[in-house]
């Protein structure tokens, strides 16, 4: 069944669906009154039936209402290095699908990309799409956050915040992923992994991040690329904190 998100909650039973996605509804899936759509706000899901459909609005009449249960039982952020070229489309997208509620851009001492500020509006919008497109496929009940970029100082602050924090560090020989996250991720928990670029974190940068309660750890023997390594990382999380 067809998904979408709303930005207010149904108002007397009624769920207003507009903007690209009422166009949608009504241009390309050409649906019609009667028929039924799934719409989601603020962890709730309302399965619902069209009663108007519009260029730009398309109403529907709640039938059933439930708590989201598709998210995942942490709240976690992904803090990602710039990567060159169209690899940070990819992580939006497949971090989106393994259940991370925010990503977060950061510039390291080792990115080759740097977008600058100018063009830092339109790529928000954009990925904040990719974001919404891969929540629906996935058929997930909140969209994910995606923040303007940070520097690394700020990036490190914020993820320390967390319950749970693990900084991805190739050259960590002692503490693993797994004795990282292994029996901490309660439910309700926040965790915030950083990952980063191609260069890797500088040791300077690693001794930052230790020192502000991030805890780095070794993803194993092999030297991933910066954009898997954020999705093996979310994969592990969702193992040990959902399966």
């Amino acid at each position: 069944m067809p998904r979408f998100f709303i930005d207010q909650p149904p108002d007397n039973g009624v769920a207003a669906v507009v903007g690209d996605d009422a166009r949608h509804i009504a241009r390309s899936l050409r649906m019609a009154v009667g028929e039924n759509i799934t719409v989601c706000h603020g962890g709730v899901v309302y399965e619902c039936a069209i009663e108007s459909v519009g260029g730009e609005l398309v109403t529907a009449r709640v039938v059933e209402a439930r708590p989201d249960d598709s998210e995942p039982p942490c709240r976690v952020t992904l803090y990602v290095a710039e990567p060159k070229a169209g690899k940070l489309d990819l992580i939006v997208q497949k971090a989106t699908e393994l259940g991370a509620a925010r990503i977060v851009p950061f510039l390291s001492e080792r990115c080759v990309s740097r977008p600058d500020r100018d063009s830092s509006d339109k790529r928000l919008r954009r990925l904040s799409k990719i974001a919404l497109e891969a929540a629906k496929q996935c058929g997930r009940g909140a969209v994910p956050e995606i923040c303007g970029q940070m520097g690394f100082a700020a990036a490190v602050k914020d993820a320390a915040r967390a319950d749970v924090s693990v900084f991805a560090y190739e050259k960590e020989s002692s503490v693993t992923l797994k004795d990282a996250i292994a029996g901490k991720l309660a439910v309700g928990a926040s965790v915030s992994v950083m990952t980063g670029p191609e260069g890797g974190f500088s040791p300077e940068e690693a001794a930052a991040a230790e020192d502000a309660g991030v805890m780095a750890c070794s993803l194993g023997r092999r030297i991933l690329r910066c954009e898997t390594a954020p999705l093996y990382i979310l994969s592990a999380i969702g193992y040990e904190a959902e399966l």
